[in-house]
């Protein structure tokens, strides 16, 4: 139990500081008309820069806990097979059925990121 609460506290502590880093994305506000073009610019590339990070951060979450799902799912059902071997082909059918779901979801996210670079 002490393990799991050091890991859950540590994996916190991560969350805070991502969303902490992610905070000066919505503090961005539009240039006024009477602004100085170049500083307009500026506003520009940081809002670019800041899409970038976002983009990295929800593709870096997403393939981890895709990759958390499959690891686990791989596992049980490894198991499952040593435990009863006349059930491996419906075992196997329901794990690669999961395992596309999974990666479905991973590539949904990856969608998103495009979107949120290209379109806003």
């Amino acid at each position: 139990m002490n393990k799991l609460l050091k890991k859950s506290l540590i994996l916190a502590g991560a969350l805070v500081l991502v969303l902490s880093l992610a905070a000066p994305a919505f503090a961005a506000g539009a240039p006024a008309g009477g602004e100085d073009p170049a500083q307009s610019e500026s506003v520009e590339d940081s809002t670019i820069g800041l899409k970038a990070i976002a983009a990295g951060i929800a593709v870096g979450v997403a393939a981890a806990g895709g990759a958390v799902g499959m690891g686990l799912a791989t596992a049980k059902s490894t198991e499952s097979i040593a435990r009863q071997p006349e059930a491996e082909g419906k075992v196997r059918t329901t794990l690669m059925l999961g395992l596309v779901f999974i990666e479905t979801a991973i590539i949904y996210a990856l969608l998103v990121v495009i979107l949120i670079i290209f379109v806003l």
